[in-house]
């Protein structure tokens, strides 16, 4: 499936063919951070298939594996894109919240679960407004 994504001020965007049934939701405590709420939820693209269009800032980080993955965000506006692995041929992992198909890629499986914040299980049970109405 191609794809492609923006940030959220536009002067970073990035294309890529992806399996949209390799899509996951990470708890690890890398993404809770790195994005800023409770997980991430990411899809690898197709080796060799990643256009990225724009001026894009990186930050490495090294994980509790040890491996250490380059984190593409937007310098302007700071919005995820992606992460990938170091070297001549990086293997990426897009942020599926810039995706302009994000609505259509359903996550297949959840990964880092240990790490997961108790009361995400429950968001079902949370009351919802249309906006803020309820704020």
């Amino acid at each position: 499936m191609q794809v492609n994504a923006r940030c959220h001020c536009g002067q970073l965007s990035l294309f890529a063919q992806i399996d949209p049934q390799k899509v996951f939701v990470c708890f690890c405590t890398d993404c809770q951070q790195l994005s800023g709420t409770a997980f991430r939820t990411v899809v690898p693209a197709i080796q060799g298939t990643v256009q990225v269009q724009g001026d894009v800032q990186h930050y490495t980080k090294t994980a509790e594996s040890g491996n250490r993955r380059v984190q593409g965000f937007c310098p302007v506006c700071g919005s995820p894109m992606y992460s990938k692995t170091e070297g001549d041929t990086p293997a990426y992992v897009l942020r599926v919240g810039v995706l302009e198909q994000a609505g259509a890629l359903k996550p297949s499986v959840k990964l880092w679960q240990r790490s997961q914040w108790p009361w995400v299980e429950r968001l079902p049970e949370v009351t919802g407004c249309e906006h803020q109405e309820l704020f």
